[in-house]
């Protein structure tokens, strides 16, 4: 049952108050802030217009006052104790951030150290028919670090490697320092009696086209002894028929039975069929008396990691129910830098927008959370795969320390029980790029001290897993595996030559080299790498000027000033600015900035994903880096903090599409075609390629006869460069690539880059229909590059956006909000980049 208290919240010097007299049930609260729970205090101070907005302009530093604070909830709730003696009533908290001494009816019932964990408390002896009252005290962090020694390396702050908290809340290179306190997860009584289902572990053991076989394992908790326990296990399908029943004896209170289900619906990706769900019906009997069940969508599958391949090759590549896939998709970082304020319909719009993209895997970053509930529930019903990392990520560890490490084994199991059962989740990961910071930092010489946390990924979480989830892959960290840890040869690998200038190859020992030139930073540097996954790439962006407007200072929104800056947390802005000078050249206006740094993302992205994707044969995902936002900055987001896709989103729904049509080209070289075909379908048809001049006119046009395989990429012919062009300029010329017999989306190529174009003005024709909630653009006699609609509000929806228009094309845009509300185009604009 959750909790509807009545919540309030007060702070406090800290340890100024005597505890007892703040949890009394009697204490006057009523002069306190009223609060919501789940949330934060950082959420209720902005609702009660306590505080300026710390996202708007340098508000966060105004803030920073609330971390040093002590904190006090105080909730008041009703509650029915029962008339059977032996019942039990916990109290759990699903989150609470992070050292909380909690009291119920002015009796302390325990402290917690962990944000990352849910938190139960016996409380039989003190709950009470009627009015109860709860009160939590929030001790400041520094409390409980500041004695403690620091590490040689730790990223962003010296502080957070003892606290076993969101690590992003003390800032990273896309978002600010913010460090939340408060309950940011539900609060809920539990009653049982007798004895209670304490977990239920359930997996696939193998699957086919006619039968499955269901392993489940089932753990209970037992008040009494001499019992008699029993568990029914049912598995429903979604039209309410029972496919599978099973009942086992327990003995000890563990049980374990197996369930055969005839012709079985198989759960995939979204991309490859239908993410079917049944559910799993689990009743516990006490000497023939039903005293607790659980019921929980299942999904029918297999998930393997295939390490080598069939031809005994170095292989880093998920197998979905026995079938290879290529993992398109990106890194998941917290919905918000206020996580406990986040609603649900937050999480279910990013999954939306990410399954429109054609994702179909997300990595959850080792520096947040492990997710909410919702967001494991929705990629189990859109279809999506979780890459999910635990949280460590770039910093040593105190595994030295007996009171962390058990700390960190409870987080480690809870969660594994946790998340086990999600069909959608493949992989477990021990943290982000640690193994490989070790080893560059002690090679330059910025470490010189043992790698102090090695034994949480390499020790205790795969001890944690043998026992828990045998059903599904450990990877001790991310990118992991070679020469390097980063070694395109072994593991999965994060490509950060494009944008932060690595240099590579680069070997265990070699001092690590950065390139901050136009070369080095450059997204051409994809096509030099042969990684096997690519788990973490991406370059910067800026926000859309809504999401921006919103948040700056008036007179502050121009490209230069000190506010822009503030929203770029990267270290050397420098790059993004070589990374445009090669590319869109440098901007001059905050127009030519958002036109240029999308336009440079998107097309970039393009560039290295569709050359993976050509290289399927060997390269098996990409994840890029990164999704969302969780504050409105400029980063290396696909979809900003108002949720509002940028351009390269757009271009996602292309080069992620699972029919793609690539057309491989360097300035003076062939033109080389492609089709890409991640379905389980064989397709025929025609591909053709047209070379259009910016006037619209056809100089030249060849087609293919082309037969792709089911889940296979194919070159199918090049065209030198010169014939191409038939006697045209490269800078005057656009290629599309068409395809007839199967529904690959045209693709469209540029033979040079934006900056040597050799554009005219294009004009374009513009009508809106605010009655079919559209808008109709028509390019004039010249091609528009990237077009672009605005509308300055949040959670607008575009059927197509940053388009590209040829001469006289027209093309009918549905615009819709999130929440189905009509949308008022009075504000509409439409431009593009020339």
């Amino acid at each position: 049952m959750e909790l509807s208290a009545v919540w309030k919240i007060q702070h406090f010097p800290a340890g100024l108050m005597k505890p007892y007299e703040l949890a009394f049930p009697g204490f006057d609260d009523r002069f306190w802030i009223s609060a919501k729970v789940p949330g934060d205090v950082h959420s209720t101070l902005i609702e009660r217009n306590i505080i300026d907005h710390p996202y708007f302009g340098h508000n966060d530093i105004k803030s920073r006052w609330i971390e040093d604070e002590e904190w006090w909830y105080r909730g008041q709730f009703n509650y029915e104790v029962g008339e059977k003696s032996d019942e039990r009533h916990e109290l759990v908290f699903e989150g609470l951030d992070t050292f909380s001494t909690v009291f119920v009816n002015g009796l302390e019932v325990g402290t917690t150290n962990n944000m990352l964990m849910a938190h139960s408390f016996d409380v039989t002896k003190i709950i009470r028919t009627g009015w109860n009252c709860i009160a939590v005290k929030f001790d400041p962090l520094r409390k409980h670090h500041e004695q403690k020694e620091l590490f040689q390396w730790s990223s962003y702050t010296k502080e957070r490697p003892w606290l076993r908290k969101a690590a992003m809340n003390f800032g990273w290179d896309w978002g600010p320092r913010m460090v939340t306190v408060g309950i940011w997860g539900k609060v809920r009584m539990e009653r049982t009696r007798v004895a209670k289902l304490d977990s239920i572990f359930a997996r696939t053991v193998n699957a086919g086209v006619e039968e499955a076989a269901i392993l489940v394992d089932i753990d209970v908790k037992s008040y009494l002894k001499d019992q008699q326990l029993e568990c029914e296990v049912t598995l429903v399908d979604q039209t309410g028929e029972h496919v599978a029943d099973e009942k086992v004896a327990l003995e000890g209170a563990v049980g374990t039975l197996d369930l055969l289900v005839k012709s079985p619906q198989l759960w995939w990706t979204h991309d490859l069929g239908n993410p079917y769900l049944y559910e799993l019906q689990v009743n516990l009997f006490a000497d023939g008396e039903k005293v607790d069940s659980n019921r929980q969508p299942f999904g029918i599958r297999t998930i393997e990691l295939e390490l080598k391949d069939e031809n005994d090759n170095p292989s880093f590549a998920f197998l979905l129910n026995g079938i290879k896939i290529f993992a398109k998709g990106a890194n998941w970082i917290p919905v918000d830098h206020f996580i406990g304020s986040a609603p649900d319909e937050r999480y279910r719009q990013l999954i939306d927008l990410a399954v429109e993209g054609h994702m179909n895997m997300l990595r959850v970053w080792a520096g947040g959370i492990y997710e909410k509930d919702i967001f494991y529930d929705e990629c189990d019903r859109r279809g999506v795969l979780i890459w999910q990392d635990f949280a460590f990520a770039n910093a040593l560890f105190p595994d030295f320390n007996r009171d962390f490490m058990d700390n960190v084994r409870k987080e480690v199991i809870y969660n594994v029980k946790r998340l086990r059962n999600h069909a959608s989740l493949a992989l477990w990961c021990g943290n982000n790029e640690i193994d490989w910071l070790y080893d560059m930092k002690s090679s330059s010489g910025d470490i010189t001290t043992p790698f102090y946390g090695r034994s949480i990924y390499h020790e205790l979480i795969p001890e944690v897993l043998e026992e828990l989830d045998d059903s599904r892959a450990y990877w001790p960290s991310s990118p992991y595996g070679g020469n390097d840890d980063n070694d395109p040869e072994v593991g999965d690998r994060h490509n950060w030559q494009v944008w932060h200038g690595s240099v590579y190859p680069r070997q265990f020992g070699d001092r690590p080299l950065l390139d901050y030139s136009i070369e080095g930073v450059s997204f051409k540097n994809f096509k030099k790498d042969l990684t096997l996954f690519n788990s973490e790439f991406g370059m910067h962006a800026s926000a859309n000027r809504y999401t921006l407007e919103k948040n700056i200072p008036s007179g502050q929104f121009y490209w230069g000033s000190v506010e822009m800056a503030y929203r770029n947390k990267d270290t050397n802005h420098q790059k993004g600015i070589l990374l445009m000078e090669g590319y869109t050249g440098i901007p001059q206006t905050i127009d030519e900035y958002m036109n240029f740094s999308m336009l440079t993302q998107a097309e970039g992205l393009k560039y290295g994903v569709e050359h993976y994707r050509r290289n399927k044969k060997r390269t098996s995902g990409t994840l890029i880096w990164q999704l969302n936002d969780s504050w409105p900055g400029t980063s290396w987001s696909m979809i900003d903090y108002e949720l509002l896709p940028k351009a390269s989103f757009y271009y996602a729904r292309k080069f992620y599409h699972p029919l793609l049509l690539s057309l491989e080209h360097e300035p003076g070289e062939p033109l080389k075609l492609w089709a890409i075909n991640d379905t389980l379908e064989s397709y025929e048809g025609n591909v053709t390629i047209q070379v259009i001049s910016f006037d619209g006119t056809e100089v030249y046009r060849k087609a293919w006869e082309a037969t792709i395989g089911s889940n296979q990429a194919v070159f199918l012919g090049q065209v030198d460069e010169e014939e191409a062009l038939n006697g045209n300029l490269p800078e005057q010329v656009v290629v599309k690539v068409s395809a007839e017999g199967f529904a690959a989306p045209d693709n469209l190529y540029y033979l040079r880059d934006p900056k040597d174009l050799l554009m005219e003005s294009s004009q374009l024709e513009v009508v809106t229909d605010s009655e079919q909630q559209t808008v109709t653009v028509k390019a004039g006699a010249t091609l528009a590059r990237m077009v672009k609609i605005d509308l300055p509000l949040s959670g607008i929806r575009f059927s197509d956006n940053y388009f590209d228009l040829l001469p006289h094309e027209v093309r009918t845009i549905q615009i819709s909000h999130r929440d189905g509300s009509s949308v008022s185009l009075a504000d509409l604009s439409v431009s593009a980049f020339n």
